[in-house]
């Protein structure tokens, strides 16, 4: 429809313009103006204005959508770094298995006397890749698995070993876990992991080569302390009255130049020399089974430093009493394993790649530990009736909220005007969640969600980098700054499309929530605990207050890396309420009440249930307290702190 008409005019017709007409022209036309001539001129005019308003309408509409295009390329949504990453990873995976050719001949068996690896190079350069990569190391996911479950059960001793209603001499159990702990249960959150089933205590640590590997190469030292960490971990699953490792005091300061000499870490002994670890172990061996079932004997593992030639003797007795030895270095005859920075090993004799170990260096390790070790010497405090509420002055007075560690900020919230009928309210108590005129805004992002109940713990505002550090711990601020700003922009959006005002403020480098335009339930609560602390008479009802406006932990059902401080905060905050009320209640009955609704609101906490079981006591009802007690013990045990592992109460 373009091409052809003109080629069809020029070619008949001539060119469209073969000139200006000439004065003879112009007069023979006059003179005889329908003539074959001049029609034939008009009809190929007229042609060409057809093509000509058709050539028009086909450019118009090309620019048009040409146009909708470009808008369209603009709105479309480009893929974030992580999500090109995944795309470029799993494009070469699907090359690489589109042209690698698969090998269906099994490889020779190999004899597990000799102590080489087991033959799985096929399975291993599949599975190399499941983990989690830290700042300093990396872990499998069982490993990873049992680290965020032994920092769960770190806040559950510190909830068990607060004393409500006393006063505060040291708040540095609120302090967070160190933050290779933090990126840790950031991984397992972000990865979205579920807690794997039941498994055997050694699943993480692979099977080691007997009677005794040598660890070589550049990793060898992380994979030891690897190997250490690893070990540990799957001894607190086991009863605890039992050794699980051993090793000397040279390689223990070598592996972990920096561990505190008054730690206690349960399932490690530390012994000065070989023979000494060979009469525990030719001991132990030779004990009885420990009660409950199980194996006859720990499964215990040696690390030591190079031997001498005796010392190589005495290693060979040990593989007989059912030890495995692991070497650093060079080591007496056995299986060498040269293993690179990332945990990848290989066997020196046959050549073979084996399993892939966890691997940390010496900042890693030691944050990996605080979550297993304690203070040693730890001892039982009485429990002792909380003290009676003390008035403040008013123009100092502060409800007593423990400071959270390593911030110099202030813990409660500032003196903030109560929000006259709000039109949004922003709920972190119980499920968090953001409402605009007594209904649910939709908040799409999870990082969304966090900065505003982040925001709302700290009423005093964050900076970038503070919301940077609390939501993508372990990854440079400079690689999620743009990912922060989007997150920022949604939850404003959000915001802005359901009430129509903008909560959120910035000023001097702080993103603070306006506290002229939302009300949030955790400002409240603080508010009621500075009033009850400052209350001249009748502290009661002041207390009752505190008690009312707590509706749930701070995030339920949040699994948050950052949240565990000012969540324990928050509930000391209440458990004080509760036990300021009890101690100020004359009558027995109402008291014993009080305490236990405040055992609901922690169930682990080991004061609470003795004040309990002695009312119940005082008041005749011993079997009452009896059961009391034991359903508390169980329920310890169930969570895998054991009579002998529970630490000592903070002392208040």
């Amino acid at each position: 429809m373009l091409v052809v008409p003109p080629w069809l005019l020029t070619t008949l017709a001539g060119p469209p313009l073969p000139g200006w007409p000439t004065g003879a022209q112009m007069r023979s036309w006059i003179a005889d103006p329908l003539n074959q001539h001049t029609l034939t001129a008009a009809l190929t005019t007229l042609a060409w204005l057809v093509w000509l308003g058709l050539a028009c309408t086909v450019a118009v509409t090309a620019a048009r959508r040409a146009r909708a295009r470009a808008r369209w390329l603009r709105r479309l949504p480009l893929p974030t770094p992580w999500q090109a990453a995944a795309t470029t990873v799993a494009g070469a995976a699907a090359l690489n298995t589109a042209h690698i050719p698969t090998v269906d001949t099994p490889p020779p068996p190999v004899s597990a006397s000799t102590g080489t690896l087991h033959p799985h190079d096929g399975a291993a350069d599949t599975q190399t890749g499941d983990g989690v990569t830290v700042p300093g190391g990396w872990l499998p996911d069982t490993t990873a698995q049992q680290v965020a479950a032994a920092a769960a059960l770190v806040w559950l001793r510190r909830r068990r070993a607060y004393q409500p209603g006393q006063p505060s001499t040291d708040d540095s159990d609120l302090a967070p876990l160190p933050n290779t702990v933090t990126a840790v249960r950031t991984a397992l959150t972000d990865a979205d992991t579920q807690q794997p089933p039941a498994t055997p205590a050694t699943a993480a640590l692979p099977a080691l080569p007997t009677p005794c590997v040598a660890l070589t190469g550049d990793g060898a030292a992380d994979a030891a302390r690897g190997i250490l960490l690893t070990r540990l971990l799957a001894a607190m699953r086991d009863p605890q009255d039992t050794t699980r490792l051993l090793i000397t005091h040279t390689a223990l300061t070598t592996l972990l130049p920096d561990i505190s000499t008054d730690t206690e870490i349960p399932g490690l002994r530390v012994v000065n020399t070989v023979d000494q670890a060979a009469t525990l172990i030719s001991s132990l061996i030779n004990a009885p089974p420990p009660r409950g079932g199980g194996a006859g004997h720990p499964d215990l593992l040696l690390l030591t430093d190079p031997p001498n030639a005796p010392t190589a003797a005495q290693l060979a007795t040990l593989h007989h009493a059912g030890a495995t030895v692991v070497m650093l270095g060079a080591g007496p005859p056995g299986t060498t394993w040269s293993i690179d920075g990332h945990g990848h090993t290989r066997d020196e004799d046959t050549g073979r790649a084996g399993p892939r170990l966890c691997v940390l260096d010496c900042t890693a390790a030691t944050d990996l530990l605080a979550v297993i070790a304690h203070p040693a010497g730890e001892r039982e405090h009485p429990v002792t009736e909380p003290a009676p509420p003390q008035r403040q002055p008013a123009e100092t007075g502060h409800a007593r909220i423990p400071r959270q560690a390593g911030a110099d900020r202030r813990a409660a919230a500032p003196d903030i005007p109560a929000v006259t009928n709000p039109h949004l309210q922003v709920r972190v108590l119980g499920r968090p969640a953001l409402l605009a005129g007594g209904e649910p805004v939709t908040i799409r992002r999870s990082a969304a969600l966090q900065v505003l109940v982040l925001l709302a713990v700290h009423p005093e505002g964050a900076t970038t980098t503070d919301l940077v550090q609390a939501i993508w711990p372990g990854l440079p601020a400079h690689t999620v700054t743009g990912r922060l700003y989007t997150t920022l922009s949604d939850l404003r959006a959000a915001i802005r499309t359901a009430a129509g005002v903008s909560v959120l403020r910035h000023i001097e480098d702080r993103y603070h929530l306006d506290p002229d335009r939302v009300d949030v339930d955790l400002w409240r609560l603080h508010a009621a605990a500075r009033n009850a602390a400052t209350a001249l008479s009748d502290h009661a009802p002041a207390w009752q207050m505190v008690i009312d406006t707590y509706t749930g932990d701070l995030a339920a059902g949040h699994t948050w890396a950052w949240i565990d401080p000012p969540r324990e905060a928050t509930r000391r905050l209440v458990l004080d309420a509760y036990a300021s009320a009890a101690a100020a209640q004359t009558d027995p009955h109402h008291r014993l009440r009080i305490l236990q609704d405040a055992i609901r609101v922690d169930p682990y906490n080991q004061t609470l249930h003795q004040l309990a079981a002695d009312q119940l006591n005082a008041l005749g009802d011993a079997d009452a307290a009896a059961r009391l007690m034991d359903g508390y013990q169980r329920r310890l045990q169930l969570v895998g702190i054991a009579a002998s592992d529970q630490p000592a109460p903070t002392s208040r």
